[in-house]
């Protein structure tokens, strides 16, 4: 199983960071490790003092596939879900500074928290996808599909063109506007189509 992670995705969050906006997705991954499921807590590590959260749609696939085209690349979608690409914001700027890879600061263990996954039928990929997070009950993210600035098909395909994709893996598919930092003591809430997906204790 593979993370794949979909960076600078909505323009807003570029711009809120000083990023240019892409002219193709700027992907990166996260190792196995990096997984944080069924509503554990999340340990603050203790390596950066401003360690952020990024939420974001997830993908995971359904079948395995090699340069896969745009027109059918939404077949691959088993099921979607929320998560949060947890990020070593202080570390990442040292690292982006110096032209160096940035895998430390985002791929660290337990960056990448899943939610709940739900069939891809209970979907209909037509019409805009709306999700929030929200910080010790206040709305802190919000964003939907139709301000990505690649769709789901693009960022499969583009994935595809590069790694053979398989059963199982994960894609998260970019954050909006909105990231910040988070501290010991608050609670995380994400809601994708208005339900409930996860709940995140930082401790």
């Amino acid at each position: 199983m593979k993370i794949f992670c979909i960076g600078r995705n909505y323009a807003a969050h570029a711009e809120e960071l000083g990023n240019k906006i892409p002219s193709r997705p700027v992907v990166f991954m996260k190792p196995r490790t990096a997984l944080l499921q069924d509503n554990k807590p999340f340990f603050l590590p203790n390596f950066d003092s401003s360690i952020h959260y990024e939420c974001e749609l997830v993908l995971r696939i359904g079948k395995n596939g090699k340069s896969i085209p745009e027109r059918v690349a939404h077949s691959f979608i088993h099921s979607i879900g929320l998560g949060i690409d947890f990020t070593a914001r202080d570390l990442q700027s040292e690292l982006k500074d110096k032209g160096h890879p940035w895998e430390i600061a985002k791929a660290f263990d337990k960056s990448a928290l899943l939610g709940d996954l739900k069939p891809v039928d209970l979907f209909d990929l037509s019409k805009p996808i709306h999700f929030s997070l929200h910080k010790n009950g206040e709305v802190v993210q919000q964003g939907d599909t139709s301000l990505m600035l690649f769709n789901f098909s693009r960022i499969i395909a583009e994935v595809s063109k590069y790694f053979t994709v398989q059963q199982g893996d994960l894609i998260y598919t970019g954050t909006p506007a909105g990231v910040g930092p988070i501290e010991i003591g608050d609670k995380l809430q994400g809601f994708l189509a208005e339900s409930l997906n996860f709940t995140c204790e930082i401790l």
